[in-house]
This record gives C-alpha cells, sequence and structure tokens, in this order.
C-alpha cells in the first residue's frame, strides 16, 4: 500500500501522520506545494516561491501523476493538489485583472474537477482532513458560538463569498471522499455526519521529551506563540500580564513569533505554561507540543464542541480553561499556585498527550480505515 499526502505542511499534522504511517509498514510520502518558514519536512516540494505563476502551474500539472502512483492519497488542509483559489479583493481589481482572476479560478475549478474524475477512475480511496480555517465558516461562526475569532479578525478574513466556497468545497468532497477526519471538534458543526474527529498526531513522543521546569527557583516562565496576533487573543494576553506586573505578580513573559519549529522547540523547553489560544474553542497543534515537553496549557474551550470528542477525553482534558475576559483571573491563579501543584499539572499535560495524541496509536487508526478501503476496492 501506497500512501501520498497532499497539498500542504499546515501545521506540520501531514508529516506527522506520514512518518508514523511508515513505522506501521505502509509506504507514505508527504508532497507540498511550497514550504512555509515552519519548515516541516516533506518528501516532495512542488515548486520553489520564486518560480513564476506559469512554472509553478507547469510543475503542479506534473505532479498530477500522483493519481497514478499511489493506492490512497490523504488530502490535508481540505483541498487537493487543484486547491481553490480564494481572491479576496476581486471587486477592486482592474478588468484586466479581473478578467484573468476568472480564468484561472475557471481553470483550477477544471482542474480539480479532472483530478477528482481520474481519481475516481483509477479506484484511487480519497481520505481527506480538515484542519481549521479550510472548514471554518465566518457567518456561521458569527451566528453560532458567543466567543470566536470571527468577531475579532479583519473583515476581509472570511467574506462571505469564501464561506459559500467553503461549503461547495465540502459537498464535493462529501462526495468523494471514503473517509473525512476533522483536528479540530468545531468542524464538525459544519462537514457531514460521517466525518470524524481526529486528534492531532503531529508529535514524536521521543523526539518531544517532557522537560520538566516549574519547580527552577526562579520567577514563573509564562510562554505565548501566536501565528496571528487577533486570532489568538494575544492582545487580551499581553495587557493582563501588564495590570498583573502593576498589581505586584513576578513573572517573565516569553513571546516567540517567527521561528522555525525546531527552533521554536528549543523556546518552550525553558518555559512553565503555555497560553494558547482565546476564541478557537480548541487547543492547537501547539499546545500538544507543549504539553509533551511537559508545559501546562491555557486555553479557551468550548463546551458546544464537546459532544465531538471522546467522553474519556473531554473527563482527561487538563488543561487550564479561561474565557477571553477571565485571562487576567485565570493568569492570577496560576501565579498563585504552588509550583508543585503546577508541576503535577505539568505531569497530567505530559500523560494526556501520551493517551489521546500518541502518533502511533492514531496512525493504527487510520491504516485500519486505509486497508477497510482498499478491501471494499477489491
Amino acid at each position: 500500500m501506497k500512501v501520498i499526502h497532499l497539498p500542504t505542511t499546515v501545521g506540520g499534522n501531514p508529516q506527522g501522520i506520514s512518518r508514523h504511517l511508515n513505522e506501521l509498514g505502509v509506504k507514505s510520502e508527504t508532497w507540498t506545494l511550497r514550504q512555509n518558514y515552519f519548515g516541516y519536512p516533506a518528501d516532495k516540494v512542488i515548486f520553489l516561491d520564486n518560480n513564476s505563476r506559469l512554472i509553478s502551474e507547469f510543475k503542479k500539472f506534473l505532479a498530477l501523476r500522483y493519481v497514478f502512483l499511489c493506492d490512497i492519497v490523504f488530502f490535508n488542509f481540505g483541498t487537493s493538489l487543484y486547491q481553490i483559489d480564494f481572491e479576496k479583493d476581486l471587486e477592486n481589481l482592474s478588468f484586466f485583472k479581473k478578467t484573468l482572476s476568472k480564468m484561472y479560478s475557471s481553470y483550477v475549478s477544471f482542474m480539480g474537477r479532472l483530478e477528482l474524475f481520474l481519481l475516481k477512475k483509477m479506484n484511487v480511496p480519497i481520505f481527506i482532513q480538515y484542519q481549521g480555517d479550510d472548514a471554518r465558516q465566518g457567518d456561521f461562526s458569527r451566528l453560532n458560538f458567543d466567543i470566536t475569532f470571527a468577531n475579532r479578525v479583519e473583515e476581509n478574513y472570511y467574506p462571505s463569498f469564501t464561506d459559500d466556497i467553503k461549503r461547495k468545497q465540502i459537498v464535493t468532497f462529501s462526495k468523494s471522499a471514503a473517509k473525512i477526519y476533522a483536528l479540530n471538534p468545531d468542524l464538525l458543526h459544519v462537514l457531514p455526519d460521517c466525518a470524524e474527529f481526529l486528534p492531532y498526531s503531529h508529535v514524536n513522543l521521543t523526539d518531544w521529551e517532557p522537560c520538566y521546569t516549574q519547580l527552577e527557583e526562579r520567577p514563573l516562565r509564562i510562554g505565548h506563540a501566536p501565528t496571528n496576533r487577533s486570532v489568538k487573543g494575544t492582545d487580551l494576553i499581553i495587557n493582563a500580564l501588564d495590570q498583573l506586573e502593576k498589581d505586584g505578580y513576578k513573572f517573565e513573559f516569553v513571546l516567540i513569533e517567527g521561528y522555525s519549529n525546531a527552533e521554536a522547540k528549543e523556546i518552550y523547553k525553558g518555559i512553565d505554561v503555555l497560553v494558547d489560544q482565546l476564541f478557537a474553542g480548541w487547543y492547537g497543534g501547539l499546545a500538544v507540543e507543549s504539553m509533551a515537553l511537559g508545559k501546562p496549557v491555557i486555553a479557551y474551550i468550548r463546551e458546544q464542541d464537546l459532544q465531538f470528542i471522546p467522553l474519556e477525553m473531554r473527563d482527561d482534558l487538563p488543561i487550564f480553561r479561561s474565557e477571553p475576559e477571565n485571562i487576567y483571573t485565570c493568569l492570577a491563579n496560576i501565579l498563585n499556585m504552588t509550583r508543585q501543584d503546577l508541576l503535577s499539572t505539568a505531569k497530567k499535560s505530559r500523560t494526556y498527550v501520551e493517551k489521546w495524541h500518541d502518533p502511533i496509536k492514531i496512525a493504527e487508526r487510520i491504516k485500519r480505515d486505509m486497508m477497510d478501503q482498499l478491501k471494499n476496492r477489491k
């Protein structure tokens, strides 16, 4: 069985799954259209940043040969090789550029349909994994969630037409995919009923061994690593920390931005607590990395999303929960904890990752699903 993962390295999750499928005897490769500054390793990078649009499209067309090279394709970030073109400011373009953009969108749409047609003709089962904004819709989030970063980001972050495109794309894949997974439970509100929650599995537990620092004799070291400050609630976190400092609390704040994953990992080892995100409703891949290192995590957990995760996982959740308006109180409570109690939570966090984010166990589940599909194909 040969599996090819396409077309991104988002969060390192495709690479983590592929690595552990290989450990289980599955021949698995990750292909990505381009590499980003996080530097998650991929087996094949299709085009470089300095490639022209024409060269990039030619390379992408050549990459379409993957259809004939694999037994199963595992799409990530909710898209195939031919990603939908999300043009955010089409109305403000000149007539010429608008025409070119529409022509390109039509081309991508046609090639995407051709890609799915070829996969069907070759009898290649499609697995797909939604990871966040590939499925998350601004209009749905604003209507259904009291707390959501859809109310904080700039207006063109979730324009209505991209919400519509995502819904159409989800319907398309629901008709074609043999298996649909979601890394974040809130996505299951907008995905088909057949979709399943799949925990983050990018962290190799041997590579991310615990580094318990909570008993070191120094001020508590609080870390925060935003990829998007508005989404993560960074302004509220910094404001709360400023106020805590004025109120006499002693701590060190470590803001981690612009580093590769390998570089950031070394910084994470030195912190005692991580503030993850205050609006998403779940914790991210960074939180899994931090808990694996033995660092307790603060995040907002949306109660109505917990219906989609196993009951035992919900009961085991070691996250310090904080709504955005309560972040000061949450941080103050942690600063007032004994270091021994904080260490206890750190150890529970590591145990939680070992139980619920063990990449081998998750890869075994995916392998079983893939074997079932291949049996059905025969």
